[in-house]
């Protein structure tokens, strides 16, 4: 695995439009799917997690930085997503562009976040994953543990 320098940092509200692109990243596409069109991420059920994102008390949102170039995004809102526990719980989205995958900065994104979420005194964060999706394992380490499953997805918890 080649190093790649990065640095996290928390979003700026002028980076707010990102989030449509990571919300398309995140889409797991399992081999040889054809990745859906891009408008996808204009559906009601994938619009709750960007649509007038800052304006909740618990929207927070981290940036990795690769040089001047934002390439990955993990973000946390409390909403009805896929993850919903409860209303004191917010969910995960995390996201990297492909060519930074595997390279440890989404774990990294995922301990900050985790960090920051301790530091605002929340008890736990969700989300669900496709059981197919590589990154069950990244979650399981960073202390996510399966809660519930649906035929596709487990909805992971992690207690902070």
């Amino acid at each position: 695995m080649e190093k790649t320098d990065y640095i996290i940092r928390e979003i700026r509200e002028s980076e707010y439009p990102l989030l449509d692109d990571f919300l398309y990243e995140a889409i797991f596409i399992p081999e040889g799917v054809e990745p859906p069109p891009r408008e996808i991420i204009k559906q009601p059920e994938l619009q709750v997690y960007i649509r007038d994102f800052g304006k909740g008390k618990h929207d927070i949102a981290l940036i990795a930085e690769v040089g001047t170039k934002a390439v990955g995004a993990v973000w946390v809102r409390i909403m009805n997503d896929y993850g919903h526990i409860d209303e004191q719980t917010p969910s995960f989205a995390i996201s990297l562009y492909k060519e930074y995958r595997g390279k440890g900065i989404g774990t990294a994104l995922m301990r900050a976040m985790l960090e920051r979420l301790r530091k605002e005194g929340i008890e736990q964060a969700s989300l669900a994953v496709q059981k197919q999706n590589y990154a069950v394992k990244m979650y399981k380490n960073v202390g996510f543990e399966i809660v519930d499953e649906n035929k596709e997805e487990y909805i992971m918890l992690c207690r902070l």
